[in-house]
């Protein structure tokens, strides 16, 4: 039996636009529009919207000290510091230290709103009702929509719809109104450059969209640019970089467990994830560009020029700003510093070890 595939709200305008339609976490998402590279090239010069409606949103009620409680429980994020109108990414831990899911944690003036991944939502949710304490509300906003404006254009054109965006820096977030109804704003995204997302009501997407649309130089990008873009932007895609056997200390994001969370960690996982940070992790996420013109893919092994598998790709493809194909993957924290080849359906790809990310960010701070 096929399962019928979810729509978000603005399927109907993106199908008018020219979208390519494809299967993804559930949903029948767009993945391109005019092309990948053309996308992915506009995105960095101009800007894009992309439709992310797809994506989990849920706030979270009730008494704050029962609410920093919960997150840092299920979170190693240092959330007493943050402060309304403030973001932050996370990941939330299975008792064994390793990623249910990454997530964005925003602190708004009356409530907080969670922003998980698509394919992970309904599993995020029973976590988070497992540990939610019964004083505190989870209230999952189905009928809501999701929009991130991406590019160095961005704040131009956000500022025309409202002109208090060029106020936000990276991070943060606040109240906006259209047509008189409320739209969440916050500086923020996963692609490595400047922008924002848009949480609002089902009913205002196709009105939100139509007139970021209209101002010069915004075009709709759909999910193969946004995927090359936080590629190269070095930002990991849960079931790919990230799952529940990988640890935090083993996916390089360390700084997602807060300094004060550490002297008394209380987060699930902590032994395991605590130890990691003590004694390094037996393997670790890094990055590579690949020496040739092929791009590397997925569950391409990663061997030694002796030939021992060390590691493996996690996320492979072409790099169009660099014009170079470009991998990250885990390898064994021992050959780290290693000469390493990529092997992929029999043919081998020496490696070239780089710091992330790719492509340097560009997020406005001020």
């Amino acid at each position: 039996m096929t399962l019928e595939l979810a729509r978000t709200p603005l399927f109907n305008l993106q199908q008018q636009a020219g979208a390519r339609m494809v299967p993804f976490a559930g949903y029948e998402m767009a993945v391109q529009f005019t092309g990948i590279i053309e996308e992915h090239t506009h995105t960095r010069t101009a800007a894009s919207l992309f439709d992310v409606s797809h994506m989990g949103q849920t706030t979270l009620s009730g008494p704050l000290d029962l609410i920093l409680n919960f997150l840092e429980k299920i979170t190693p994020a240092d959330v007493r510091t943050l402060q309304p109108g403030q973001m932050r990414y996370s990941v939330l831990l299975n008792e064994k230290g390793g990623i249910v899911d990454d997530l964005m944690i925003n602190r708004r003036q009356h409530d907080w709103l969670l922003i998980v991944n698509a394919a992970r939502k309904l599993i995020d949710y029973s976590v988070f009702r497992q540990h939610l304490p019964a004083e505190l509300t989870l209230s999952p906003l189905d009928s809501y929509a999701l929009l991130a404006l991406q590019g160095p254009e961005a704040s131009r054109i956000a500022a025309v719809l409202w002109p208090e965006m060029n106020d936000l820096t990276f991070m943060t977030g606040a109240v906006v109104r259209f047509n008189n109804m409320h739209v969440y704003a916050t500086r923020s995204g996963y692609t490595g450059e400047d922008g924002y997302e848009f949480s609002m009501p089902a009913p205002l997407a196709n009105s939100v969209a139509k007139a970021l649309l209209e101002q010069r130089n915004t075009r709709w990008a759909g999910l193969g640019a946004r995927d090359t873009l936080r590629l190269e932007a070095g930002l990991c895609l849960y079931g790919h970089d990230l799952n529940e056997g990988i640890t935090p200390v083993q996916a390089d994001l360390n700084w997602v467990i807060g300094k004060n969370r550490r002297d008394n960690p209380s987060f699930l996982g902590a032994g395991t994830i605590m130890a990691e940070l003590t004694n390094k992790p037996a393997i670790k996420r890094a990055a590579w560009i690949v020496e040739g013109k092929a791009p590397v893919r997925e569950e391409a092994l990663i061997k030694t020029t002796a030939g021992e598998q060390v590691g493996i790709v996690t996320s492979g493809g072409f790099s169009p700003t660099l014009g170079k194909p470009i991998i990250m993957g885990y390898v064994q924290t021992a050959h780290l510093n290693s000469a390493l080849l990529a092997e992929q359906r029999g043919r081998s790809q020496p490696l070239t070890r780089v710091k992330l990310p790719f492509v340097p960010h560009r997020y406005y701070k001020g």
